[in-house]
């Protein structure tokens, strides 16, 4: 199975990165819809894209005014966008009102349930997060491999979530700041490296990759990896353009 990490950027778009978007294109699905969602045209493969989101911030959900582009011409005959009813409702009222984008492009919204069935006979599990608004991480399962993606949230060694991504593959989890950020994480509800590695070891997950870089970062690895790799060896710096086997 490959992901695609096509935006892992933070708050806004740099030279370097857009915002978060990730993509299984053996499945047709998506994870997140920010700045990067142009790229998916690219890559699709199937003809249903399902498009599951974190929560509604604008540099999770932008790139759904991009289906036009997207889909035109392609294959695709269904594209559906999951999430929670709340989110998909003021996405609804709110990106899409006519003043700011005056046609709604062609999508089915689909409240989460507690399990989706996925392609390849996996499924899809999501799972509440701390951060201000409101936001879920997924966890995904095959028979034979398991993926988690975990954004906009603080992490911490004794976080609720840790469970639910106990034992993963790999695990695709935010960290926007240096440990010296500490308490602008936890105002804006984002992680630091040193609190993302405990995560990772405390889970047992196999490999760890960071995404939703903070955009002020301009090097191409934004964090001091070496300083957290007696707590999780196995980590890296995502980037945009990344194909990753698991």
């Amino acid at each position: 199975m490959k992901l695609l990490l096509l935006g892992t950027s933070g708050y806004h778009p740099t030279d370097l990165r857009q915002t978060s978007c990730l993509m299984l294109p053996e499945i047709g699905v998506v994870l997140d819809a920010g700045t990067a969602m142009y790229r998916i045209r690219d890559h699709l493969q199937t003809d249903q894209l399902d498009i599951f989101l974190t929560h509604a911030h604008l540099d999770h959900i932008i790139g759904l005014t991009y289906l036009f582009d997207v889909l035109y011409q392609k294959p695709v005959e269904h594209a559906v966008v999951h999430g929670e009813s709340e989110k998909l409702t003021s996405i609804q009222q709110h990106l899409f009102a006519h003043e700011l984008f005056p046609a709604m492009p062609p999508i089915e919204w689909r409240p989460l349930t507690a399990s989706v069935e996925l392609r390849g006979g996996g499924t899809l599990k999501y799972f509440p997060l701390e951060h201000p608004g409101g936001s879920v991480g997924f966890r995904l399962d095959w028979p034979d491999r398991s993926l988690a993606y975990v954004t906009d949230t603080t992490a911490s060694p004794g976080a609720p979530y840790i469970d639910e991504i106990r034992g993963v593959d790999l695990l695709v989890h935010e960290c926007y700041f240096t440990d010296d950020w500490q308490q602008w994480a936890e105002k804006t509800g984002h992680s630091c490296l040193t609190a993302v590695a405990q995560v990772a070891a405390e889970a047992r997950v196999d490999r760890l990759v960071l995404v939703h870089a903070n955009p002020l970062e301009s090097a191409a690895e934004p964090l001091p990896l070496d300083f957290v790799r007696h707590i999780f060896p196995n980590v890296s710096m995502g980037h945009d353009g990344q194909q990753i086997d698991f």
